[in-house]
């Protein structure tokens, strides 16, 4: 498997994940137990998913963030 599908197959289980925590029925305290395992798996995003001089840490402040 390669870095990109890697991180696409993480992404579409989180993805799935979120979907079936807002289903009738869905177990709680199952997604709080798989969401963050998932969220630690995810791979570093392989080159080419964002735009060459793409920052994430770069844009606006947000209310409760960090200043």
């Amino acid at each position: 498997m390669d870095t990109r599908e890697d991180f696409n197959r993480t992404v579409q289980l989180l993805s799935a994940l979120a979907l079936y925590g807002h289903t009738l029925g869905a177990d709680p305290a199952f997604v709080d137990a798989i969401g963050p395992s998932l969220a630690v798996s995810l791979p570093e995003p392989p080159p080419g998913i964002f735009l060459p001089g793409y920052d994430p840490t770069d844009g606006p402040q947000y209310p409760g963030g960090q200043p």
